[in-house]
């Protein structure tokens, strides 16, 4: 015999039927899990991105040294402007011209070196750049290049945030540096 639709036996019946189908459970954990997921893998790959993009800047400043330290960029006379544009070469596949920075100066031997930190105490990027490449065929100067770039976030609204620049705001961004200190040759 068969209980009356609203009776208690009756919705005993329905709720261990419910408890034991296990259809759409996969389904109702996973919607539980995937934003704390997506979060975590988009975190790593703009990490990833941020120290890959640091190490190209790192490299292509390194190399447009280079230009300064073999006295090839200080003998032909190459411009600020030049100079930028042989960076901006080795590193635009990841990084737009425009946004580039950089800073050269020169040190008589001797001479105590000072590097200013480009972001300044409330954290916004300022920085006085000057490009001041060694005479030709100089050795006795010690020789800074500096290279500089802007990179925007895109996690940070994710509660992962690695920036260093306007941290906090809209508009964060982490300042990737590339220095080349060498003496002429």
């Amino acid at each position: 015999m068969s209980s009356p639709a609203g009776s208690p036996a009756a919705a005993r019946k329905i709720l261990r039927r419910f408890r034991r189908n296990s259809r759409g459970s996969a389904a109702v954990e996973f919607a539980l899990i995937a934003p704390v997921f997506f979060a975590l893998l988009f975190a790593i790959f703009e990490t990833a991105l941020v120290f890959f993009a640091g190490q190209v800047l790192e490299t292509g400043v390194q190399d447009s040294g280079r230009l300064l330290f073999t006295n090839q960029a200080n003998c032909a006379g190459m411009s600020q402007a030049d100079f930028k544009q042989n960076i901006c070469d080795r590193v635009s596949a990841l990084m737009s011209c425009s946004g580039i920075d950089i800073d050269v100066r020169s040190y008589p031997a001797g001479t105590a070196i000072t590097i200013a930190d480009p972001i300044n105490g409330s954290g916004a990027y300022s920085g006085s750049f000057v490009y001041q490449p060694p005479a030709c065929n100089t050795t006795d100067q010690t020789v800074v290049v500096r290279g500089f770039y802007q990179w925007p976030l895109i996690v940070t609204g994710l509660g992962y945030n690695i920036a260093n620049i306007n941290r906090g705001t809209a508009n964060s961004k982490r300042l990737l540096a590339a220095t080349s200190a060498f003496r002429p040759q």
